[in-house]
């Protein structure tokens, strides 16, 4: 895995702090919706409050918390706002995969199949997210335009929580993996009207997934899980 698979020890305590709290709303053992507190998680994780601090402000920067009336919450799930941004990001797939289309070298696309195959085995929530493991977004810095692949890589920060709910799923993934294979086959043979259509198809059946598994957390999550009117 990389970096991602270095031995915690070597991190900063200030990003084993973030890497724990955030593995934990990812895999929603931290449920969206629960209400949390500075010192209820210092208790949790055996550290002082400045490394929370640390961690809360950067997990409300990702969308996982928001600030509540009791100190915080684990962000709850909006419909509505998931919906816009897979809308938002076919817009911005589309761009980015033509002009990888254009510009990716073959070696660059080994890399990926190489990540795609990682996607396979077993991993965390949180190796996913460090590793940065989205084969769109690696797609998306092929088209070397560093503001496509920023618009890419934000949307699926956040979406990447519902999207657990999915790709813990060896069957999920055994899918993906075939799915992104043919676009990256497609992109290595320049076919640029054909990977964006490909593209295209992919996301749409993981928004259609995503949507039915959180329509059926609702009565695991609760009322509080779900923006309301979502």
């Amino acid at each position: 895995m990389g970096e991602a698979a270095r031995d915690s020890s070597d991190q900063p305590l200030g990003e084993r702090v973030l890497s724990r709290i955030r593995g934990d709303v990812l895999s929603l053992k931290l449920a969206p919706g629960e209400v949390v507190s500075e010192r209820s998680l210092e208790s949790a994780y055996g550290v002082s409050r400045t490394p929370i601090r640390q961690a809360l402000a950067e997990l409300i920067r990702e969308g996982l918390v928001v600030k509540a009336e009791r100190g915080y919450a684990i962000a709850p799930f909006d419909l509505h706002q998931l919906e816009e941004i897979f809308e938002y990001r076919e817009i911005v797939e589309d761009a980015a995969i033509r002009l990888a289309c254009e510009r990716a070298k073959p070696e660059e696309l080994d890399v990926i199949l190489r990540t795609v195959d990682q996607g396979l085995s077993d991993f965390t929530p949180d190796d996913w997210f460090e590793a940065g493991l989205d084969v769109h977004v690696q797609l998306a810095a092929l088209s070397g335009n560093r503001f496509l692949r920023d618009a890419v890589q934000d949307a699926v920060n956040r979406t990447i929580r519902a999207r657990w709910l999915v790709a813990s799923s060896p069957e999920a993934r055994a899918v993906a993996h075939r799915e992104h294979n043919e676009i990256i086959g497609l992109v290595r043979q320049r076919k640029s009207e054909e990977a964006a259509a490909a593209i295209r198809r992919h996301a749409r059946d993981v928004r259609g997934q995503i949507l039915r598994a959180l329509e059926d957390s609702r009565r695991l999550f609760g009322a509080r899980g779900f923006v309301e009117g979502g």
